[in-house]
């Protein structure tokens, strides 16, 4: 039987309230406020634990810059791709020095909608929505050694990914979409891509609301493409306003990591954890950081607890 659950609203509309793809980059620093839902599965102490020698935390350096109001920018550049359905942005940053022998492991990052992905390399303290945080977290990934992809939405930012957006929700093949990460698949094998030399073997895909959701979609359309997935307020791809999961899913599904505001009114926690017990009856890794006080927002635990997940696995 299927497992079902009535959300009370449309995810075309959730979209429109989602969390933008902006990132700081400063200290990463582990806040520790409403975690342990998911302690003992798969929790990110694993730094060091690497598969490609010579990658520890620490041993890379980000080239952002900290103002004395601790505002942050990091240098990116920006790609244009060539879907077959019409041109998309990507904006990406790499650590500095010396790349891995097999090319920098990798995160794509799918931004929540309306917002430019672009804006995912500014941030200051003042800014809304947790922006600050999720800057310090993109940092962290580049201080830790995996290089940084922001796609654009279709529109330049001013939409939503069409994941959980009918039809394309369940006709995903030949969708902008899927066109944009075949697309991105292809310059990503290729050693000598738009993006440079990136390690195709450990792929990591992370996103908010939208984005998250937008996550979910690379277990269910692209298998064997990711190691671990981070979902930041979001759920299972095809969630609309009837949430609706398979009884089985993928059995190759990647570990992943859930990250939730206690007080989400937008995407809400049990939309979450509907996905993620399903996935641990299945017997896949999850883990979860949950904050008790936040709401529709990037959270401050998820600084440490990216670079940690993606790093163990």
């Amino acid at each position: 039987m299927n497992r079902i659950l009535s959300v009370g609203f449309v995810a075309a509309l959730v979209a429109v309230f989602s969390l933008i793809g902006c990132v700081d980059r400063g200290p990463p620093a582990r806040e520790g406020e409403g975690e342990g839902e998911g302690e003992g599965e798969g929790e990110g102490e694993g730094e060091g634990e690497g598969e490609d020698e010579g990658e520890g935390e620490g041993e890379f350096v980000s080239a952002c810059s900290v103002a004395l109001d601790d505002t942050v920018d990091c240098p990116y550049r920006t790609v244009v791709v060539d879907t077959g359905l019409g041109d998309r942005d990507v904006h990406y940053a790499v650590p500095t020095g010396t790349p891995p022998v097999t090319g920098w492991p990798t995160v794509i990052f799918f931004q929540g909608s309306l917002f430019s992905a672009e804006l995912s390399f500014h941030g200051a303290v003042a800014d809304a929505l947790g922006q600050h945080e999720l800057a310090r977290t993109v940092q962290a990934l580049l201080d830790a050694g995996f290089a940084v992809l922001a796609p654009e939405v279709l529109g330049g930012g001013t939409t939503a990914w069409q994941t959980n957006v009918p039809p394309a929700s369940t006709f995903w093949q030949g969708t902008f979409d899927d066109a944009l990460m075949l697309a991105l698949f292809v310059e990503i094998d290729d050693d000598s891509g738009a993006f440079g030399d990136l390690d195709d073997s450990r792929l990591y895909a992370a996103g908010i609301s939208s984005g998250g959701f937008m996550t979910s979609r690379m277990a269910v359309s692209y298998a064997g493409r990711f190691k671990a997935l981070a979902i930041h307020s979001g759920g299972y791809a095809l969630c609309s306003s009837l949430c609706v999961l398979p009884s089985t899913l993928p059995a190759d599904h990647p570990p992943t990591l859930f990250l939730h505001g206690n007080n989400d009114l937008i995407v809400t926690p049990a939309i979450m954890t509907m996905y993620r017990d399903a996935l641990n009856d299945d017997g896949i890794e999850v883990d979860t950081v949950l904050d008790a006080t936040a709401a529709h927002e990037w959270i401050a635990g998820a600084t440490q607890a990216l670079p940690a997940w993606f790093f163990a696995h």
